[in-house]
């Protein structure tokens, strides 16, 4: 069962956030359904309303590897390769995961969840590529390490978009997966069977839980299973990862005759039903016309900055009229403003600017806090993103008494909150009206916690 211990379908806010803009005391109203039901600014409270400092639209975060963050901290040693580089981390990376188990993933993922919520997303969408057994044998039920990734958002009530993940082959050669890779492995039509049995395993959650499909990315999958899952949920939200390293880029030119984003437009139908993840590594050219798409970019900074990615063009895509959204991939950190603060500082320090998001009536901070929002729910097949009434109610609420957030108002507010202080503002957090955190810590956050640390416990043990 889905937690929703803390129940609370009236909120009254000093100020809102809402699709038109900032309002003064604004009475929100809820439906059984987890939708916004009313939206009246200057209101009094109501009796047994709770009552907030700020109420904001809650991002979704759009792109997760939930397991990885029990590896958290693990990495930063230098091996015997003379540069440390994604691809060197991603083989610790490989020999980490073989130590987990069903029960494990269950634990890792609610712990993650349950942070993120409390860091201010209502939602997430797991990029799930970790299907089988250590060595490759699949499960009894090939859904099994999904269905243990429904489980987990069963026990923190979020928002889940389901993104089981093809992965075919270790490289664009065509190359068998290799030892660390292997439990990843499908071919299109197991992989079917597999989001079929994913799916079922969806429906013990609320009505707001979505299933998508994701390719990996042109390194990992055939022309013909890029084509296979396109088709596969035509009208889902479909992700995928594309041009996050130089080494990828290379590789896709020197073996398809192109760069990844030339190649992907040129070969299959990319709408707004697509999130493309990263894109650290695009020319200018890429970046306007993929931006011309309405596909979302899932950018993820933290985990850009920590691999070395590269420096996403905000900017140029912005200006072209992009949607993009947030997400904490490897899940070093989980932490919704150091997000959005990181990404502008990115743009900062490559055009050596201040303010490079901003425009002439929004604050860099209110454009992150809006942009995030909206690029996540899309990403995410939610219906959410803004405060309106009929939305999904995905709401975060900012405690005005937080010391860097005294007497701030309006978009100062978020500036405020984005750049001077941290998640430690976020004081609740509702997911499709399920209102699963209060004064900053989640309904379960011990249960869960305590579950997280007995896995971590047995992981160093090995």
């Amino acid at each position: 069962m889905t937690a929703r211990t803390i129940t609370a379908l009236r909120i009254w806010a000093e100020q809102a956030l809402l699709a038109g803009g900032w309002a003064r005391d604004v009475a929100v109203t809820l439906d059984d359904a987890g939708r916004i039901a009313a939206l009246r600014p200057d209101s009094r409270p109501e009796p047994g309303a709770r009552r907030v400092g700020a109420l904001l639209p809650a991002p979704a975060n759009l792109h997760s590897h939930a397991f990885q963050r029990a590896m958290a901290g693990l990495t930063e040693r230098r091996g015997p390769d003379p540069r440390d580089t994604f691809w060197t981390w991603r083989q610790l990376m490989f020999r980490f995961l073989d130590r987990l188990g069903p029960d494990d993933v269950q634990a890792i993922t609610a712990f993650v969840q349950m942070q993120m919520l409390e860091s201010g997303y209502a939602a997430v969408a797991e990029f799930h590529y970790l299907h089988h057994a250590p060595g490759g044998r699949p499960y009894q039920s090939l859904a099994e390490m999904s269905a243990r990734v429904v489980a987990a958002a069963g026990q923190s009530g979020i928002g889940l978009t389901l993104l089981p993940v093809l992965y075919q082959y270790g490289g664009c050669d065509q190359r068998a997966l290799a030892a660390g890779q292997i439990r990843f492995g499908n071919d299109p039509d197991r992989f079917a069977r597999l989001v079929d049995e994913a799916g079922q395993a969806l429906a013990a959650l609320p009505g707001d839980a979505r299933l998508g499909v994701a390719p990996h990315s042109l390194r990992a999958v055939s022309p013909e299973g890029l084509a296979m899952a396109v088709a596969l949920r035509p009208d889902a939200p479909l992700h995928m990862h594309l041009a996050e390293q130089v080494a990828e880029v290379e590789e896709v030119q020197a073996v398809r005759g192109a760069r990844p984003v030339e190649w992907l437009l040129d070969h299959a139908q990319v709408t707004a039903r697509w999130c493309l993840i990263h894109c650290t590594q695009m020319q200018r050219r890429e970046t306007l016309t993929l931006a011309a798409t309405g596909a979302v970019a899932g950018l993820c900074p933290i985990t850009e900055s920590s691999l070395g990615d590269g420096i996403f063009d905000g900017v140029a895509w912005t200006g072209a009229g992009g949607l993009w959204g947030i997400g904490s991939d490897s899940n070093i950190r989980i932490s919704l403003s150091e997000e959005l603060r990181s990404l502008d500082y990115s743009q900062r320090l490559r055009d050596r600017s201040r303010a490079a998001l901003a425009t002439a009536d929004r604050s860099t901070g209110r454009v992150l806090l809006e942009s995030a929002a909206r690029g996540g729910a899309k990403a995410c097949g939610r219906d959410a993103g803004v405060l309106a009434v009929g939305k999904l109610a995905d709401l975060v609420a900012l405690d005005t008494g937080h010391v860097d957030l005294e007497g701030r108002q309006g978009d100062s507010l978020l500036d405020a909150f984005i750049f001077a202080a941290d998640d430690r503002a976020v004081c609740d957090v509702w997911s499709a009206g399920r209102h699963l955190v209060s004064e900053g810590r989640h309904v379960k956050h011990d249960d869960i916690t305590r579950a997280y640390r007995a896995v971590t416990r047995r992981l160093a043990a090995l």
